[in-house]
């Protein structure tokens, strides 16, 4: 599974996954801060990436906008406020299992919510 995340993420959290041997960017990285959420979105799909945002109401609109208008994309996982925003070694852990639970990727219209992992087990995926 290969990663783009958004630029609300810290690009410390694509650091972090790539120590794990996860494949992932972040927008910050590659120069794209400042896009468009639609932008973005069409840049992971490009690159066959999943994108990662903590932008959950725009991200789930754009997902329904590709399915009504056939524009596949790579997946979008979308992430609460308090993952989103805090530590970007608990995101890569979150992304880390979603990564291990799919590794073939999500699919062309593929929409999922993560939440934080706890010690005792994984993050939950709530496909829409």
């Amino acid at each position: 599974m290969r990663f783009y995340l958004d630029e609300d993420l810290a690009p410390a959290a694509a650091i972090a996954l790539r120590r794990r041997k996860i494949d992932a960017i972040s927008a910050h990285e590659v120069g794209n801060r400042g896009l468009t959420d639609t932008a973005q979105l069409a840049f992971a799909a490009s690159k066959g990436r999943s994108l990662v945002s903590g932008n959950a109401r725009h991200f789930y609109r754009l997902g329904q906008d590709a399915i009504r208008d056939a524009r596949p994309h790579a997946g979008i996982v979308l992430c609460p406020p308090r993952l989103a925003h805090g530590s970007p070694g608990r995101l890569a852990a979150a992304l880390e299992q979603i990564a291990r639970d799919r590794p073939g990727g999500l699919g062309a219209y593929d929409v999922i919510y993560v939440s934080p992992p706890t010690q005792n087990r994984s993050p939950a995926l709530n496909r829409s």
